[in-house]
Parts: structure tokens; sequence; C-alpha cells
């Protein structure tokens, strides 16, 4: 099995939403970075991910999601109506790709990319490295470890 991480902003699309759709099941589209599209490629059906939100108030990772179906054509790319519209992709020959994610669980609180970031072993994760934007990228097996075991970190109140 393989590990992952992708990224959406709440505003866009979060967890929650997942979460209220029916059979838990959605596809991640919009893709349009060639190397997050090849990540994406290599994802298959079973994989787990991390669900990122970003570009928020609080970033960091909220909860877990499925592979539910490996990479296929995104077909929002055909569509000019479609904000993901790009003129070069046809559906003879598709330049990007989409997956279907499931839900599989929120975290009890999310682990912020502060506390990722705080974290040594963590410090040549893809997700911290300066310029890294990528929405879609891999996550090692001692990542995934480490941040699972940060989601059960329970932060202490100060006392009033």
């Amino acid at each position: 099995m393989n590990y992952w991480l992708m990224k959406s902003e709440p505003e866009s699309f979060s967890i929650a939403d997942l979460k209220s759709r029916p059979k838990k099941i959605e596809h991640w589209d919009g893709v349009r970075n060639y190397q997050a599209r090849n990540f994406m490629r290599a994802m298959k059906k079973g994989d787990l991910a991390f669900f990122y939100h970003s570009s928020c108030a609080v970033p960091g990772v909220y909860g877990i999601i499925e592979i539910a179906r490996a990479a296929y054509p995104d077909a929002t790319a055909w569509d000019p109506e479609n904000h993901h519209y790009d003129s070069k992709s046809t559906p003879e020959r598709p330049l990007w790709d989409m997956v279907d994610v499931r839900f599989k669980r929120v975290f009890k609180r999310p682990v912020t990319l502060s506390a990722i970031k705080a974290q040594a072993t963590l410090k040549n994760m893809r997700l911290v490295q300066r310029g890294s934007r990528l929405s879609v990228m891999p996550v090692t097996a001692r990542e995934w470890n480490t941040i699972m075991n940060l989601e059960k970190i329970v932060e202490s109140t100060p006392e009033e």
C-alpha cells in the first residue's frame, strides 16, 4: 500500500463535503500540474491519503481518505464551461487524470501545518519543502505514522 497527501481548499471541497456525499465517494478532479498528475497515476485502489485543507485559517491534515478508483481521464478538462477546462486536452488525447476518493474518517483534531513543521522527523516531507505547492504528493510510511501519532496527542489546556 502507498500513502499520499491530497490538498484542497475547504471553501472549494472539504472533508466534510466528502463525508456528506452519497456513498461518501467523489472524484478528485481539476489537478493541472504534471508532477501531481503523475503521482495520481501511481495511485492504486485501496491506497490511503491524508485529506489536507490548504489556503485557510488553520491549514493541516483533517482526516483520511481512500483511493476508491485508480486514475482515469479528467473530463472536466474538456468542458469549456468548467473552470478546470484545458483546450489542449481532448477525449482522444487526455492530458489530465482524476481518481475517485472515499471518505474514511475525520481526525479528532487536525494535525496543523505548524505541528508538522515542528517535528524533526518530518523535516524532509515534501509538504514542508520550500517552494512545494503540489496538491498531490506521496507520503512515506514513517511520515504517515508520525502524523497519525500527532493526532493522538491531546493538547493541554491551560488552567484558568
